[in-house]
């Protein structure tokens, strides 16, 4: 008898079990190879489907309708060969509805965990037997799990393999359903992307004017390039604003991807807004084809010609990825197999944290336990990016150090210096204003939208602007546009904004000010002050402040203490000894909430808990809600698309544009006022309308009764 795994759609053609796995596993083992374990690899993929070979799935495949487990068979065979291959029984077990957590021996069969689907009564499939035998393990584990925190390590290798699992699962089916061809396109090799980052800077190279901003910003460069050839490992690039980093750091990990024969570059970034800019300036300098930009605000899907990217973002099978925290961290700590089919291409590759101060401080254990195992036992390096580095060296093994990309450093930031950062003094609100109505060209970041409504209201005249993400992104493109050509002009230009004006987007003050947050945000918020360095630093003043009588902020109280405590201790907060102990002061207040859902836990003692850390370790928490604003004829448009053509993916992405997100409090607020509609019966209640254009100001976005409800706006 034959045993057919797949048919295709046209019942033409058929794909064997026995082709199937081979045909997977000979993937798997590619992929695996990356980190050592390529005969695990192998071993997951000739034994996945096993179950394949029972009569009842045979009948399903022709048509039946009886539901067969196919996959329990395979993780049945690895659990009672034990030892090593206890973790490719999980990975086989969920290698279709997720990585499963252990469980309890007295689990039953009808149980979703590992000790429950040991016990799951399913098909004979021991026909296996005649066509396939299970491959030997070679490899040794041992290595990994002598470490301090062998249960994270094992754990996070079963992820690893489960990703060159289901990934050469994926890849192998689509190939025979597309008769051998996948439509996907890997790009050029490092080395020739090399080329072209070096055709590009080669000019820059020969200067070697140390006293002007392009000479020093060719002295990082070229220092980034020398150090590409050093080992892989851990490093900083700690630059000033200003400084270059991009290039720099594109240039480092090009140069020590060719060196090290390394696969990807791997850009991990907090706001898309900077994504977007860096992968336009990877895309014209390396070729858009070879640059994978992968977050919300992307669409690959509306034409046939980026079908080739839209098949890349599921695995990552592109030279260079720029991808954010969220999509990146949540994908490592996922159960699910379309999230974690990418995560065997970190392996072998350069992974650049722009804006590593963002790492997000509620998971910062688990992440950075992530960020040692990927260079300990995966083949990569790590740099992380900014002009304000986190004190993150204590929290990895003390044989862990970070080595700076930067010459010079003290001296860098000396040099980029662009403005003088001053305290001032508690000050109310109303004298808030009166500084403001006498400044020419200044900005003021506030700690939240209420406030930020609040005092715009008190300026709101001629050249006074409002920013915040109480307006719609493409309001917010346009608003900014208006800001950029009135400070180009020198007109007058005084802008009330929340902090997304803090990264990603470039204005140049002649004065900010910022109310007290974390040293970080207060630094970024002093790189919008005399940005282009038109004036002198001593005429360019950041001044921070505390407004009497404000409510404290959650979740970013710890930051604002901490913060306070280091205006007090140090002239000059903007130094690098200033920035080092802030940080070190606030991982320390922090302690055991630098975990606060106590990830790390879920992994020991021999117990894994996969399903519940792919549901628990959240970067965004599922706490606000969309409305969808229709002013605009292309966003009534859409919203007669999403009512008569459903919810499509294309027309939801386009649909962003025109959407702010509120918390439940503000939601709360304007659904009770009668003030939303849902999109329609399927958008589900996430998603709703603003029914009244009067509900939507020009000047400030989403206007919300600031007399309904005392809580604070973010």
């Amino acid at each position: 008898m034959e045993y057919i795994a797949h048919i295709s759609e046209d019942k033409e053609h058929i794909q064997t079990v026995m082709e199937h796995l081979e045909g997977t596993a000979e993937l798997a083992r590619q992929f695996s190879d990356a980190f050592g374990f390529g005969d695990w690899g192998y071993c997951c993929g000739k034994l996945h489907d096993i179950g394949k070979y029972s009569q009842k799935f045979q009948k399903r495949i022709w048509g039946s309708e009886v539901r067969v487990d196919h996959a329990t068979a395979g993780a049945k065979v690895c659990h009672e060969k034990g030892g090593f291959y206890t973790a490719l029984a999980y990975c086989i077990a969920g290698h279709h509805a997720g990585l499963p957590d252990t469980g309890e021996r007295s689990d039953t069969g009808d149980s979703s965990t590992y000790c429950g689907r040991l016990k799951k009564k399913i098909e004979d499939y021991q026909e296996y037997r005649k066509e396939i035998e299970v491959p030997e393990l070679k490899s040794s584990f041992f290595p990994l799990s002598r470490n301090k925190d062998a249960g994270f390590t094992i754990s996070f290798f079963t992820r690893m393999l489960y990703s060159c699992l289901v990934d050469a699962d994926y890849l192998d089916t689509e190939a025979f359903m597309n008769g051998g061809n996948a439509g996907r396109t890997a790009g050029d090799s490092m080395e020739v992307l090399w080329h072209r980052l070096d055709s590009h800077i080669g000019g820059w190279l020969a200067n070697e004017e140390e006293q002007t901003i392009n000479g020093r910003r060719t002295e990082i460069l070229k220092h980034c390039i020398r150090s590409g050839t050093e080992e892989k490992g851990l490093f900083r690039l700690t630059v000033p604003t200003g400084g270059g980093k991009t290039i720099a750091s594109l240039a480092f990990a090009l140069r020590h991807a060719v060196e090290h024969d390394m696969q990807h570059i791997i850009y991990v970034i907090p706001y898309t807004s900077i994504i977007e800019q860096n992968a336009k300036v990877f895309g014209d300098i390396l070729g858009s084809e070879n640059v994978l930009e992968h977050h919300s605000n992307i669409n690959y899907e509306s034409t046939e010609e980026l079908k080739p990217m839209q098949l890349a973002a599921e695995n990552w099978d592109k030279p260079v990825i720029v991808t954010t925290n969220v999509q990146f961290f949540e994908s490592l700590f996922s159960n699910k197999p379309s999230k974690c089919r990418k995560l065997h291409n970190i392996a072998k590759s350069v992974l650049i944290f722009d804006e590593a101060q963002m790492l997000p401080n509620d998971y910062l254990k688990p992440c950075v336990a992530a960020l040692e195992e990927i260079v300990r036992h995966y083949e990569s390096t790590i740099v992380l990016c900014t002009a304000t580095q986190p004190a993150l060296e204590d929290m990895f093994d003390s044989d862990m150090r970070f080595r700076e990309l930067c010459p010079r450093m003290d001296e860098q930031f000396q040099f980029f210096k662009r403005s003088q950062i001053k305290k001032l003094e508690e000050m109310t609100e109303e004298e808030l204003v009166k500084r403001l109505k006498g400044e020419q060209q200044a900005l003021c970041i506030l700690n939240t939208k209420k406030a930020v409504q609040k005092i715009y209201g008190e300026m709101k005249q001629e050249g006074v602007f409002h920013l915040s993400t109480f307006m719609y992104p493409i309001h917010r493109k346009r608003t900014l546009q208006s800001i950029r050509e009135r400070l180009r002009k020198g007109s007058r230009c005084v802008v009330i904004a929340t902090s997304l004006v803090e990264a990603g987007v470039d204005l140049d003050f002649g004065t900010v000010y910022r109310q007290t947050a974390g040293i970080d945000s207060i630094i970024q918020a002093a790189g919008r002050c005399n940005r282009e360095g038109r004036r002198k630093a001593e005429e360019s003043i950041t001044y921070v402040f505390q407004l009497k009588q404000v409510q404290k902020v959650p979740g970013q109280q710890q930051q604002i203490d901490t913060a306070d405590i280091i205006l007090r201790e140090y002239e000059d907060i903007s130094q690098l000894e200033a920035i080092e102990e802030y940080f070190a002061r606030l991982y320390k207040f922090r302690g055991e909430s630098l975990d606060k859902k106590r990830i790390m836990e879920l992994f020991q003692k021999g117990r894994f808990q996969f399903a519940k850390a792919g549901k628990e370790f959240r970067l965004i928490e599922e706490d606000t809600k969309t409305v969808f604003i229709i002013r605009e004829g292309r966003a009534k448009e859409i919203l007669e698309g999403l009512r008569y053509k459903g919810m499509t993916r294309t027309l939801m992405r386009e649909a962003g544009g025109y959407c702010v997100n509120v918390y439940d409090n503000a939601f709360r607020c304007l659904y009770g006022a009668g003030m939303l509609v849902a999109v329609s019966e399927d958008a589900g209640d996430d998603f709703f309308v603003l029914r009244d254009e009067d509900g939507y100001s020009e000047e400030t976005g989403l206007q919300i009764d600031a007399e309904i409800g005392t809580d604070i706006w973010f």
